[in-house]
């Protein structure tokens, strides 16, 4: 897709976007407000677009001193996740603030999630010219298929391990290939499976079965 009409594109989605969810914005604003002390919004250095670091912006879902309490990467049900943080993460509603990201130009609705510097230090030449050759999005083929990242990294032995030698590979290698191929149709068909996925009703919790 040529660079400007994506562009155009990101400018046009984020800004009808913002003006239809800015109700729920600032339903959810209030709600982290009154659930615990500290920022309504979490920032946090990635990197974009050849290499350039930026802060990116999400709804707090976690404790205000998380960073100090645990790892950087969020496993399962840890204990720092906020209660109204744990129902933003189940419908990927603290994503929402990404989209001031994509108006002031540091990234895109569809593109390879932006990663930490300390992750992307480790990414393979050949791989990281080619992901980093796009600006990062809010969502993309990864993190589709991905979504249940946290429950695979709680089910590991070395949750960091696990994502280091085989999550990460894996995201790499579908974030280039979307790198490599992105037209138009592909980024309405990955915000029309984001939006599917997004929309569908939670699955019911297991019943369980009563003691013989």
């Amino acid at each position: 897709m040529p660079a400007v009409a994506k562009r155009l594109f990101d400018l046009l989605g984020a800004a009808v976007s913002l003006v239809v969810l800015a109700p729920l914005l600032l339903v959810v604003a209030l709600a982290i407000r009154l659930d615990t002390p500290g920022p309504v919004l979490f920032r946090q250095e990635r990197v974009g677009r050849h290499g350039r670091p930026f802060r990116i912006h999400k709804f707090r879902t976690m404790a205000h001193d998380a960073a100090q309490r645990g790892p950087s990467i969020t496993v399962g049900a840890d204990a720092r996740i906020t209660r109204v943080g744990a129902v933003l993460r189940r419908h990927r509603l603290d994503e929402m603030p990404q989209l001031i990201d994509v108006l002031r130009g540091d990234m895109s609705l569809v593109g390879p999630r932006p990663e930490v510097p300390r992750y992307v230090a480790m990414y393979p030449a050949d791989l990281r010219e080619r992901v980093l050759s796009v600006r990062p999005g809010i969502t993309d083929p990864a993190s589709l298929e991905f979504m249940d990242e946290g429950e695979q990294l709680a089910r590991a032995a070395d949750p960091e391990r696990e994502y280091v030698e085989v999550i990460l590979p894996r995201k790499l290698r579908r974030a280039a290939d979307y790198a490599g191929r992105a037209t138009f149709a592909t980024d309405l068909r990955v915000i029309g499976r984001t939006l599917r996925i997004l929309l569908r009703p939670p699955k019911a919790p297991p019943v369980p079965t009563p003691p013989p």
